[in-house]
């Protein structure tokens, strides 16, 4: 079960454990021997003033969430609300911070893993930088194969972490001792001018909480649910900082408390050698401690790079970075360059800085208070602008003075930071404003709130304002083309329908192609010197694909192609014009095995891009039928269905056929899958029985059953069938094949894989 999933089964309690687990990490286990070092004693109070800049900040992120439950977190609010070049500089600065969080995280399971393991020093390398290596090479492994820690997991590592966390807080508060808290000196080393030097250092511990948004589609009541456990988990963490710390002060003198494994060490002294005959509990208690420091950052790192490539989706999807970078792994169906690419970064950040933790701890602070002080400011141009579709369930109470001080606040915080981290965070936000002019300003379209707001106010605004939103903003020439193949006035305006829809949802553009076939007597060159009749032929089908396309009000272009070959020119027309996707009909095409593909390309070239094959000739829709098992095809027929549900108010069912005994198994995937495609709206069927009966049985009662074609090889679709083919040819509804481009080698391609 996903963090998702599990948010909307469990509701509230679940979604604080993914905040709480995220955050638990680093400020308990990691920093307070560097922090106290830093700060003496007085650094429990810095803790506090974290969780209070933290609290401000989370009021903005409720109501963000409230008001646009969407993956992407502050990427998503900052670029629907400022537009891309804030864009950019939150996804690139979300994305960096969680590679330096990630790198901090990898370092603290490093130091607990060299309390329990000898580890080498290897050149330039301390044992504890090789025992972080170590750890992000897994995470990054794991995250490559696609193996995910499951909201389950998420859940008992959270409760085994507090419940380790509280038997020390009662054993702490025995050995606790007010004169060990405050040293023979007092505070006057140190004083409260610490306060916000230190609180920059361990406000890395409060990062997790923003997480919490992006699931508030599946939360329950998420207009009630989703600010308590937002604000909720930042108070429980911030008191469990609080108590936590003045105990390991309290115990161990900060002068010598241990900058690698504090926990451990504090246990070591808060427990006693031994209860009655039972001797080691002090041993046993380090030891345990150390496990959970491990469990802690484990989590922590590992989620962090999961999140990561969910921001660099979200701005593939935008166009702010190019979608090479989201490629899809044929066998492991993850976005595997992003997470080496991320992976690569950890890898770096922990070599060359990894001595010295707090500058990874303060360079991601730094990156996330830039994003949540553009968060805030979001939030008031939002209300400002009054956006029809911005109405939070929640709002921040005392507006404006909430959002200006949490980005005063956040802001504020960064001037307490050390210079390398402010030169190395400020060379980040140089690079995704020079990357947006250099890259995105021309391939994204999407205008922000305010480019909107200072548009329709010109006359009233300084020209300085606005030449200054004009100078900013993108001029792509559009979203993904989605092609047409025409062939049959027929099933024009069906296949227009679906091109519309897809256009209009993802922002896009239709080209509809007229592909006239001439005979292959006839040169081409004769057939384009006499093409009157070609001419009346694709004008009146041409015309009619503008005509039906204006329902959906989308860029058009209509394009006439003369070629001695069919569905291969329908390919090298995708190809030529650079189509994401490409829509046409089934019949009088040559399938091979129930592909859209001719023999020829089946044996030589992969799909040159997405493609959706139609059967059928009317669509009236109304509902949708989505029979899947996972895989590349199956994902674009969720992004087909979630087009139609969000443009032409279709309703959508999911589907998933499973052997007598497997319901239950089979009702946790579809949940799963419907999570992960943004489909938690659709009605779940967990069916038994044959397959391909049970789609024919049950799809005649819908308007259109969108079908992800076989991952099987040309030959032994030849040999055994392909389900795909059986339902185009049997069932009576239209049905819209769709297909994915997939890497497989030539053997595969002849044999298949089961």
């Amino acid at each position: 079960m996903s963090d998702e999933e599990l948010a909307k089964d469990l509701g509230l309690v679940s979604a604080m454990t993914i905040g709480i687990g995220t955050m638990i990490g680093a400020g308990i286990f990691v920093l307070p021997g560097v922090a106290a070092n830093a700060a003496g004693p007085i650094v429990v109070v810095s803790f506090v003033v974290g969780g209070l800049i933290a609290m401000v900040n989370a009021l903005s992120v409720s109501e963000l969430g409230t008001a646009m439950p969407k993956a992407g977190g502050g990427y998503y609010y900052i670029n629907k609300s400022l537009g891309p070049l804030f864009g950019s500089i939150a996804g690139m600065g979300d994305w960096m911070g969680l590679a330096f969080a990630s790198a901090f995280y990898c370092i603290g399971f490093g130091q607990y893993l060299a309390v329990f393991v000898p580890l080498p020093e290897v050149a330039f390398l301390n044992p504890i930088q090789i025992g972080a290596l170590i750890a992000g090479a897994i995470f990054v492994a794991v995250n490559y194969i696609g193996a995910k820690e499951t909201g389950g997991v998420q859940t008992v590592i959270v409760f085994i972490l507090l419940s380790i966390l509280t038997v020390f807080a009662v054993a702490g508060f025995f050995a606790f001792d007010y004169a060990t808290l405050v040293g023979s000196d007092g505070l006057a080393p140190f004083g409260t001018g610490a306060i916000l030097p230190a609180t920059a250092l361990v406000f890395v511990s409060f990062l997790g909480y923003a997480k919490i948004a992006t699931v508030a589609e599946e939360l329950k009541n998420p207009g009630r649910n989703l600010p308590i456990a937002i604000i909720g988990s930042v108070g429980i963490v911030t008191v469990i900082y609080a108590i936590l710390v003045s105990m390991m002060l309290g115990v161990v003198p900060w002068p010598d408390l241990s900058q690698d494994a504090p926990v451990a060490q504090a246990a070591q002294v808060a427990f006693p050698e031994s209860i009655g005959p039972i001797g080691g509990v002090a041993a046993g208690a380090a030891a345990i401690m150390t496990v959970g420091a491990l469990l802690a950052t484990a989590s922590s790192a590992n989620a962090s790079i999961l999140a990561s490539a969910r921001i660099n989706f979200a701005m593939g999807r935008d166009k702010i970075v190019t979608n090479w970078l989201n490629e899809i792994h044929p066998n492991y169906a993850t976005p595997y360059r992003s997470i080496l690419v991320t992976g690569g970064l950890i890898i770096v950040f922990i070599v060359f800085l990894g001595r010295d933790i707090e500058v990874l701890a303060k360079a991601a602070s730094v990156l996330h208070l830039i994003v949540y002080a553009l968060m805030n400011v979001g939030l008031i141009v939002f209300r400002e602008a009054d956006v029809p579709e911005y109405d939070p369930d929640f709002t921040v109470p005392l507006y404006p003075i909430t959002p200006i001080l949490g980005a005063v606040l956040s802001l504020g915080l960064v001037a307490f930071m050390d210079r390398i981290e402010i030169a190395l965070s400020a060379g980040f936000v140089l690079v995704a404003i020079a990357w947006y002019f250099v890259y995105a300003r021309g391939k994204t379209t999407q205008q922000g709130v305010l480019s909107d707001y200072i548009g329709n106010r010109e006359e009233q605004l300084p020209d300085q304002v606005v030449n200054a939103a004009d100078a900013v903003a993108p001029n792509g020439t559009g979203g993904p083309t989605i092609m047409v193949a025409l062939a049959n006035p027929r099933t024009e305006s069906a296949l227009i329908t679906l091109a519309g829809a897809l256009a209009k949802h993802e922002g896009g553009r239709v080209l509809a192609t007229h592909i006239a076939t001439v005979p292959d007597q006839t040169a081409l060159e004769t057939a384009a010197a006499n093409r009157t009749q070609i001419d009346a032929t694709s004008e009146s089908l041409l015309n009619a694909a503008k005509a039906d396309s204006e329902a959906f009000d989308v860029p058009i272009e209509t394009k006439t192609i003369l070629s001695h070959r069919g569905i291969e020119e329908v390919f090298d027309a995708a190809r030529t014009n650079n189509a994401d996707t490409v829509v046409m009909g089934y019949g009088g095409t040559q399938f091979a095995g129930g592909r859209a593909e001719g023999t020829l390309d089946e044996l030589a070239h992969d799909l040159p891009c997405d493609f959706l094959v139609l059967d059928g000739q009317d669509l009236d829709l109304s509902d949708v039928l989505v029979p899947t098992a996972g895989g590349l095809s199956s994902d674009l027929s969720a992004e087909v269905a979630k087009a139609l549900e969000e443009t032409v108010d279709v309703a959508v069912d999911l589907l998933h056929v499973v052997d007598p005994g497997k319901e239950e198994s089979g009702r946790t995937f579809l949940r799963e899958w419907a999570a992960e495609h943004d489909l938690t709206d659709a009605e779940i069927r967990i069916e038994t029985g044959d397959i391909e009966g049970t789609i024919e049985r049950i799809g005649r009662d819908y308007s259109l059953v969108i079908v992800g074609a076989t991952e099987r090889g040309l030959l032994s679709r030849i040999v055994r069938g392909s389900l795909v083919f059986d339902v185009i040819e049997t069932l009576d509804t239209p049905v819209l094949l769709t297909e994915r481009p997939s890497s497989r080698s030539l053997r595969e391609r002849l044999f298949g894989r089961e």
